[in-house]
């Protein structure tokens, strides 16, 4: 068996962003989100369903799913699994975006609903914590309440997961198992034989896609490929650029400690004793400086003549 790559947005949209699959959705939302009890999912609406000619026209893809609990409390989710220009400023503001747009008059303020940011990401966005999972909010900062909670960003950077399939401890951890792993496996593996997962393969599985999935997942693949590579050129030439540079500095600074050395024993020669001063003054100094002063060597009675 075959699998798609959750990683790449088209592939994850398919997976959890169908009519028919929302049982994978809701399954992968309440371990992520910690749902239990009357918080859990009443009803599940896709507000931009998995359509194939839609996303042929999208340079990415972002799956807003509305959710209502048992409570009767709705909240809005975003969820996006490719990294886009501006990253972080961009999630913020599709988040805001996602908020503000739920209505359209002032005396519609009571209408809004939460808006939950989740970004899957196949990089590390922070290098603070080891933790996979993280959760974002305004808080007080005295206290550290929460007081404004309307806007909350989740993420999720995979690279950070590095637990094995014996490790898996919840449902949380299976599902980014899978999304990470997905793609690499040849069979579904015992530990995610369950309901939801055993959906969420048959979603991926190569198999059952049509013509066109498969077209749009290779040029998406593709895609992301050219993108990285991208990156790396542009590091590689900023590298070799960097050498060049250090390169060329390095003669400067050659040249630069060569006059210094030279001006320093002319400076012995001439007046015999030299100040404490007058070495960390030379090397301060720049090219122009230090040839101006050596031409005044020779005319100069005092040792501070040279340097006024």
């Amino acid at each position: 068996m075959k699998f798609i790559d959750p990683k790449i947005d088209f592939a994850f949209k398919k997976i959890f962003g169908s009519e028919n699959a929302k049982d994978v959705l809701i399954s992968f939302l309440e371990s992520l989100l910690g749902l239990e009890g009357d918080r859990r999912i009443a009803e599940l609406t896709l507000l931009d369903p998995f359509q194939t000619p839609k996303i042929r026209d999208l340079k990415y893809s972002i799956l807003d799913v509305k959710c209502r609990d048992h409570r009767g409390i709705n909240y809005i989710v975003e969820m996006q699994v490719q990294k886009v220009s501006a990253f972080l400023k961009r999630i913020q503001y599709n988040a805001a975006k996602a908020y503000a747009s739920q209505i359209e008059r002032g005396e519609d303020y009571p209408r809004l609903n939460q808006v939950i940011a989740v970004t899957i990401v196949d990089f590390s966005v922070w290098d603070g914590f080891e933790h996979c999972v993280s959760r974002h909010e305004m808080r007080e900062s005295v206290t550290g309440q929460s007081f404004l909670q309307d806007i909350l960003h989740i993420f999720v950077e995979l690279p950070k997961f590095e637990k094995s399939l014996e490790q898996l401890n919840d449902i949380l951890d299976r599902w980014i198992y899978f999304i990470r792993y997905a793609d690499s496996l040849k069979e579904i593996p015992p530990q995610l034989q369950a309901a939801p997962f055993h959906h969420a393969f048959e979603m991926a599985l190569v198999a059952n896609m049509t013509a066109d999935e498969l077209e749009l997942y290779e040029k998406a693949g593709i895609a992301i490929a050219d993108a990285r590579g991208m990156v790396e050129l542009a590091k590689a030439e900023g590298r070799a650029e960097g050498r060049a540079e250090g390169i060329q500095l390095g003669e400067q600074r050659g040249k630069l400690e060569g006059r210094v050395e030279a001006l320093l024993d002319l400076l012995q020669d001439h007046f015999g004793t030299v100040p404490e001063w007058v070495p960390s003054r030379l090397a301060s100094a720049d090219l122009a400086t230090l040839k101006a002063w050596g031409k005044r060597i020779l005319g100069a009675e005092k040792i501070e003549h040279v340097f006024q």
